[in-house]
């Protein structure tokens, strides 16, 4: 299947960056915009899960995300917008507190939601605006 031309590129992703598993791209370029696909805990050198604990998964996740933007030619500063899907609901206030260290008034417009994940506990997706 020949593949079709599109507006859109998909970023090229360096050693710090755990590849994807699956039929989509970790990180895609529109324009000015930069859209990072669910980034989880794995370690990009051994593809295993890393942490064991909220706090620890999200720390991993959130430099797995760092990597992704970073790789798109962003920065954290650069994200307008994050959605996070909590395996467990109740640890909204420990990744809350992880998140502050990464992130930094104004925050970005965020959305937290529930979600049945496999095997982690957190999956955070991104989009960051890159100025020209």
């Amino acid at each position: 299947m020949a593949q079709e031309p599109r507006n859109w590129q998909p970023i090229s992703l360096g050693p710090d960056v755990p590849p994807p598993v699956g039929a989509y791209s970790a990180g895609v370029r529109a324009g000015r915009l930069l859209f990072v696909s669910g980034q989880v805990p794995k370690d990009p050198r051994t593809g295993k899960v890393e942490g064991d604990t909220i706090a620890s998964q999200a720390r991993r996740t959130l430099e797995n995300l760092r990597g992704v933007l970073e790789a798109g030619g962003a920065s954290l500063k650069d994200v307008v917008s994050v959605t996070v899907y909590l395996a467990d609901e109740k640890d909204w206030g420990e990744f809350n507190t992880v998140y502050k260290t990464v992130f930094s008034p104004p925050y970005p417009a965020r959305a937290v939601v529930g979600a049945g994940l496999r095997d982690v506990l957190v999956e955070i997706s991104a989009i960051a605006w890159i100025a020209e």
